[in-house]
């Protein structure tokens, strides 16, 4: 694990641009997005198993939160001087934004996956790396890359291209399950923000631990209160064999992956990584979980990944320019 950094102020971009490229971060970012993709398969399939969204996030967290516990104790026990970095205020600021990115992103996300298909879920969760430009231009010092539009409106015009077919076959749900998933996006993107600078003072590791624990205690809180305890007693061996594999591949090791890369090469740049987790998606969705794949997805698909790629192109010539 890095060593956390300690700083007393916080630079105005939460990007600057650093001199060469960073093979592993890159390669963190991508083996994280790569992990998350898989996770609405696994959520599909335990809707499947007739899970509800509260039960299956409460599920992923309580296969999560013991492995996230255990690892906040060794990190504690073989740094000692973490432990100065736990001031009450730094670590509500970690527990909030882990709230934000691991449990409000998270839910709805799941909650949208009750609407939508796997596939169409992941398309939109795509855009986030625009937000994540967006939200850094807005309200953390980020310099706008209008070289950067174009890119983002021919992903959007794939996403318009594969929700009107949705629309003529598959209407109902179709509106309120791409509002979820949106707004799971756009949380996910100020979370990658926010976790960026909490990172900064206390590590990949400690930050991860904090944010995730506290998220999966309110998922299971919220579980137990809307479906009751006794619901647990009720879950079947498949359904505890899903959540363990959606806590373990669809959270806790993407979730490391993930911050690790924001760590090492920033927000937008790990965005900017994510292009490969449609792929894993559509293919997982095609022959696990049965959804169809036509040429209307094939072209939509296309133009989303065309667009990523364009502005990860573009925003990788704009920084080696400025630098």
């Amino acid at each position: 694990m890095r060593k956390p950094l300690r700083m007393t102020s916080i630079p105005s971009s939460s990007d600057a641009p650093q001199p060469g490229i960073d093979l592993f971060g890159y390669g963190l970012a991508f083996a994280g997005a790569a992990l998350f993709s898989t996770k609405g398969v696994f959520i599909k399939l335990a809707f499947a198993q007739g899970a509800s969204v509260e039960t299956t996030l409460a599920l992923r967290m309580l296969t999560a939160l013991p492995v996230y516990l255990v690892i906040l104790m060794v990190l504690l026990r073989r740094n000692p001087q973490l432990k100065s970095l736990l001031r009450p205020g730094r670590t509500a600021g970690a527990m909030g934004v882990g709230v934000l990115g691991y449990y409000l992103s998270s839910y709805l996300d799941f909650a949208g996956l009750a609407f939508v298909s796997a596939q169409y879920e992941r398309l939109v969760l795509f855009t986030y790396p625009f937000f994540v430009l967006l939200f850094g231009v807005w309200f953390f010092g980020d310099r706008m890359n209008w070289k950067l539009v174009p890119a983002m409106l021919v992903s959007y015009g794939g996403l318009l291209v594969i929700f009107a077919w949705n629309l003529t076959v598959q209407p109902d749900g179709l509106f309120i399950g791409t509002m979820l998933v949106l707004g799971s996006a756009l949380t996910f993107a100020f979370y990658q923000h926010l976790a960026k600078r909490q990172m900064l003072v206390l590590g990949t590791g400690l930050f991860t631990c904090i944010g995730m624990s506290t998220a999966a205690v309110l998922a299971i809180t919220q579980s137990a209160v809307v479906d009751g305890i006794g619901n647990y007693f009720s879950i079947t061996p498949t359904l505890w064999a899903l959540g363990l594999t959606l806590g373990i591949f669809g959270t806790v090791l993407p979730s490391f992956l993930l911050n690790g890369g924001i760590a090492r090469i920033g927000a937008r740049a790990t965005s900017s990584t994510a292009s490969f987790g449609p792929i894993v998606t559509i293919v997982l969705a095609v022959f696990v979980l049965g959804e169809p794949f036509t040429w209307v997805h094939a072209v939509g698909t296309a133009l989303v990944l065309l667009g990523s790629w364009l502005f990860a192109r573009t925003d990788r010539k704009s920084r080696a320019s400025s630098n």
